[in-house]
C-alpha cells in the first residue's frame, strides 16, 4: 500500500513520527555545537578558572551564584564542566580517529594481501573481538600506565577490529565491481587499482561507523577515567568528576549527576547525528 492510500489517522501518526526524527538530529546538533564552542574556547561560556577554590562555597547547591552548584573544594561545577569538555571530547576523537586508521590499514591488509596475511588478520581479529574491551582496555594501562595518551591508545586498539572487519568486508565487495573491473582491464597494477579505486570507495561506509563509534570511545574514556586511569587531578575531565563527586552523592548529588548527565547527553547526541547520517548514506527517508 502507498503512503498516499493509507487511512487519515495512519497518515498522522506516520507525519508524527517523522517529525519527531527530524527534530532529534537538530536537537543532537545544536548540543555538538555548544560542545564544540565549549572545548575550542570555554571561556566564552564559563570565564573562570576550573580549579579555584573557595572553603566559604564547599558543597553549595545549584543556584543563581553557581548554576551546577560546587563540589567538595568549592570549585564551580558548570565552569569544570566547561573547561573540561576539550579533554573529554579529545581523547574520544582521538582514540577513534587512531581506530580508523588502523582498522583501514589492517583491513586493507587483509582483503588485498591475500590468503596467508587474510588469515592472519582475520584471526588477530577474532581475537580482539572475542576479549571484552573493557578488559584489553584495562590490560594495555596497567603496562604502559595511566594517562590520557595511553587511554587514547588503549580505546583506539579496542576499536580496530570492527573497523577493520567492516573495511575488509567492503574492499572484497568492491574487488567485483565492474569500475574495478575495468580499471585492470586497462592494464594498471594492481597497487594502483587498490589505491585510487578500491579503497577511497570503500572507506565513506567506515566513517559513518566512526561516527557512531566516537559517542561510545567517548564513553569508555569516562570510564577509565572513573576508574583512575585518565588525566591525573586537578584536570577537569568528566570521567574524573564522576569519580570524586560519588563519594558526596548522598549530600550533594549534583557533585556526580550533572557530570554524567552532560556525558550521557554526548553520547547519545553524537550517535543520534550518526545514525541519521548513516539513513541518509543507504537512502532511506532521514527524518
Amino acid at each position: 500500500m502507498a503512503v498516499a492510500d493509507l487511512p487519515p489517522a495512519d497518515l498522522a501518526v506516520l507525519s508524527g513520527r517523522r517529525r519527531a526524527r527530524g527534530v532529534g538530529p537538530v536537537l543532537a546538533a545544536v548540543f555538538l555545537v555548544l560542545l564544540a564552542v565549549a572545548a575550542i574556547a570555554p571561556g566564552l561560556l564559563a570565564p573562570g578558572s576550573p580549579d579555584t577554590t573557595s572553603t566559604a562555597d564547599l558543597l553549595r547547591p545549584p543556584g543563581a551564584g553557581h548554576l551546577f552548584g560546587t563540589d567538595q573544594n568549592g570549585r564551580d561545577v558548570y565552569t569544570r564542566i566547561v573547561h573540561g569538555t576539550r579533554d573529554s571530547l579529545l581523547a574520544g576523537l582521538a582514540a577513534t580517529a587512531l581506530a580508523l586508521a588502523a582498522g583501514i590499514v589492517v583491513g586493507a591488509v587483509g582483503a588485498l594481501g591475500g590468503r596467508i596475511a587474510d588469515n592472519l588478520t582475520m584471526r588477530l581479529v577474532e581475537v580482539l573481538l572475542a576479549v571484552p574491551g573493557l578488559v584489553t582496555a584495562l590490560l594495555i594501562v596497567a603496562v604502559a600506565g595511566p594517562g590520557t595518551t595511553t587511554l587514547i591508545m588503549a580505546i583506539g586498539f579496542i576499536g580496530m577490529p570492527a573497523y577493520a572487519r567492516l573495511v575488509r568486508g567492503q574492499i572484497l565487495q568492491l574487488r567485483g565491481s565492474a569500475f574495478v573491473e575495468a580499471a585492470v582491464a586497462q592494464g594498471l597494477r594492481p597497487a594502483r587499482v587498490a589505491v585510487r579505486h578500491i579503497i577511497p570507495n570503500a572507506v565513506p561506509p567506515v566513517l559513518l561507523l566512526a561516527t557512531i563509534g566516537t559517542g561510545a570511545a567517548i564513553g569508555a574514556s569516562a570510564a577509565l577515567s572513573f576508574l583512575g586511569l585518565g588525566p591525573r587531578p586537578p584536570d577537569p575531565q568528566w570521567g574524573a568528576m564522576l569519580q570524586q563527586g560519588q563519594d558526596y552523592f548522598a549530600v550533594a548529588w549534583w557533585t556526580a549527576t550533572i557530570p554524567g548527565v552532560v556525558l550521557t547527553l554526548t553520547v547519545l547526541a553524537i550517535t543520534t547525528l550518526g545514525q541519521h547520517l548513516q539513513r541518509r548514506f543507504d537512502g532511506g527517508n532521514p527524518g
